[in-house]
């Protein structure tokens, strides 16, 4: 049987029918799920009155029809719905919570992707947000699980207690410099340096470091059940690893672990599938370019450490330096190609040009199929974005100065939304800011319901002007930030 949205249901005359067109059909964000059953119940009907106790001992979904046409019903609901539609009863709340809704979502085609932005407050405090560009509205996610690790040093899940879990919560640069005994800030932060990934719909958080020993847990965090639980270890205890995703499956590569001498950075590689939950070692990286060290003095002084990963025409491409605090060196990258399972040396062009970030690091996004990556050394107000070229091994700027605030503190992160580049960073009032390239229109976005929403429903603050060289730059979410600094962003189509 066919359902065509609402037309399929739209004609019963029941309360259960008579509630989801009111939740399918609501424009006011601000209605809750006990306004629409106080009007559903007023509305004049030729029908006995249910009890309130109907909805809680109904064997379906929606009476008189089947559970699969209901399912598809609630397919179709908008997912910032869905905290309100779980209260209508238990029968909705576990299909809501269900695998199976999911299911049905992907197969008519109406999986929404969602933002998801993980930021670090006063006090190593951290907290996720899920930004809906539909509704552009903001929600808060559970905080990350609390886990601690047993005196004795043990990796995995047999060591996992309860404890303040987060993730990546200092600087690579501020790590280093306990490295070398600078700052003892592997002892200041639990699990410091833990990675952050996505794959199959689920975020990832991986590894770090706690009381100075890097780990190997892994924390999954469903959206369908909106909770963390923890999954099969890493077979290899890391710390600020790089993560990428190829077909469907979840790579980790490089990092850093801690044994009797010290930190020893890592060239070990690694991949995880979602649907086995089962870990397997991939070959490690050669780090050819170190190799190349014309005496053993630079070898020993001069540390290799992967410093990005991204996902690009099949292949994950990473980029690798050499460091001795403070100095990093770039030395291109290798490339990790699936299919002949080896690594190769990247292109010459591709490494040399790779903008770097702080400490060395290298973000990077891949957006319908085109490599960007931001480079933050235009003016000191201002930033660009590189495009790669593979035919012609280069890095090309696109023209339109990215307006951000260029200060340590707050960094910016990278992402691709709804087929569109966007760069999240803090402007000069501390707001957090999501920007989106539309680089098929260049002039200035006219005032929109979406522009409107952002200032009725998240706060009160004048959108900036980008100014006649980033006319493709609009600002499609802004929300208070204070002092709370960029970590992480994933996509997630759920």
């Amino acid at each position: 049987m066919a359902v065509e949205d609402r037309k399929g249901y739209q004609g019963c005359s029941i309360k259960g029918e008579r509630l989801m067109g009111g939740i399918l059909s609501r424009s006011n964000h601000n209605s809750n799920v006990g306004d629409l059953i106080e009007g559903s119940q007023s509305a004049s009907c030729k029908r006995q009155r249910t009890s309130d106790s109907f909805w809680e001992h109904s064997p379906r979904l929606i009476p008189s029809l089947p559970d699969e046409i209901s399912i598809q019903i609630l397919a179709r609901l908008p997912r910032i719905h869905h905290l309100n539609a779980k209260l209508v009863s238990a029968s909705w709340k576990a299909a809501i919570m269900s695998p199976e809704l999911y299911r049905c979502r992907k197969e008519l085609g109406t999986t929404e992707e969602w933002l998801y932005l993980l930021t670090k407050t006063e006090g190593d405090k951290f907290l996720w947000y899920a930004f809906d560009p539909i509704s552009v509205r903001w929600q808060r996610l559970p905080p990350m699980p609390a886990i601690a690790v047993n005196d004795e040093p043990r990796s995995g899940l047999s060591g996992i207690r309860a404890w303040n879990m987060a993730g990546s919560s200092i600087r690579i640069a501020d790590a280093i410099r306990g490295w070398l005994g600078r700052r003892n800030a592997l002892d200041q932060v639990p699990f410091c340096g833990c990675a952050i990934g996505a794959v199959d719909g689920c975020l990832y958080a991986l590894g770090g470091f706690f009381r100075a020993a890097a780990m190997r847990s892994v924390w999954r965090y469903d959206p369908i059940v909106n909770a963390w639980n923890e999954v099969s270890p890493m077979s290899t205890a890391r710390a600020y690893c790089k993560t990428g995703v190829l077909n469907g499956k979840l790579y980790v590569v490089g990092g850093v672990t801690r044994d009797r001498g010290g930190l020893t950075p890592l060239q070990s590689a690694e991949v995880f599938n979602p649907h086995t939950g089962i870990w397997s070692e991939v070959p490690s990286m050669p780090f050819s370019k170190a190799q190349m060290l014309p005496t053993a003095f630079l070898a020993d002084l001069l540390k290799p450490i992967a410093t990005g990963m991204t996902s690009y025409r099949g292949k994950l491409y990473v980029p690798q330096s050499l460091y001795c605090w403070p100095f990093f060196v770039d030395v291109g990258g290798e490339v990790y190609d699936p299919e002949t399972n080896a690594w190769i040396e990247m292109p010459l062009g591709m490494g040399d040009g790779w903008p770097a970030r702080q400490a060395g690091t290298k973000l990077s996004v891949t957006v319908e199929g085109e490599l960007y990556a931001l480079d933050p050394s235009s003016t000191l107000d201002s930033a660009r974005i590189k495009v790669y070229d593979h035919q012609d091994d280069t890095w090309k700027v696109i023209e339109g100065d990215i307006p951000i605030n260029d200060n340590s503190e707050s960094p910016y992160l990278l992402a691709g939304l709804l087929g569109k580049l966007h760069v999240i960073t803090k402007d000069a009032n501390h707001n957090i800011m999501v920007m989106q390239a539309d680089r098929q229109n260049h002039s200035a976005p006219s005032p929109s319901t979406s522009a409107n929403s952002i200032q009725k429903n998240l706060h009160e603050v004048p959108e900036p002007v980008l100014g006649s060289e980033a006319n493709m730059w609009r600002v499609v979410a802004l929300r208070s930030g204070g002092s709370a600094e960029l970590v992480s962003c994933q996509i997630l189509d759920v």
